[in-house]
């Protein structure tokens, strides 16, 4: 079965993320975003709705900005769906660990966990980090 990516956001963050992230690691990822209310008279649950009905036959992973916004909200609907995947709190260093391993025949909902795990070790207080080094080198 086919895997796709969503990136959905409110605003253009998923268009954002989708360009830093081919940049970085190329442009032949089964991606598509996903930029909500940016056009007046935008109709969120049309457009969720759409996205889930084109992907019907696909192992869809689908990556939200907000948990508890609408946007993560209208796709929470389509939760008990079967090979979908909702995870909410986009951020770029989880979808590079997440799309370097997409294509690969794996547990999608292994390979999400991993990429989590991965990617909040990336997550750092630079200030906190820099002073913790100069303190140990001063020992």
């Amino acid at each position: 079965m086919e895997r796709k990516l969503v990136l959905a956001s409110h605003g253009t963050l998923a268009s954002g993320i989708k360009s830093s992230l081919e940049l970085i690691c190329g442009n032949k990822l089964p991606l598509e975003t996903l930029d909500c209310y940016v056009t007046e008279g935008f109709d969120l649950e049309k457009a969720v709705m759409e996205i889930m009905e084109r992907h019907r036959n696909y192992e869809l992973v689908v990556v939200t900005d907000l948990l508890g916004g609408s946007v993560n909200n209208e796709f929470l609907a389509y939760i008990q769906r079967e090979n979908f995947y909702l995870v909410a709190g986009m951020n770029l260093p989880f979808l590079i660990e997440l799309t370097m391993h997409f294509q690969i025949t794996e547990s999608l909902s292994e390979m999400i966990e991993t990429s989590l795990v991965t990617a909040k070790q990336t997550i750092q207080f630079c200030n906190q980090l820099i002073s913790k080094e100069v303190a140990e080198e001063e020992f």
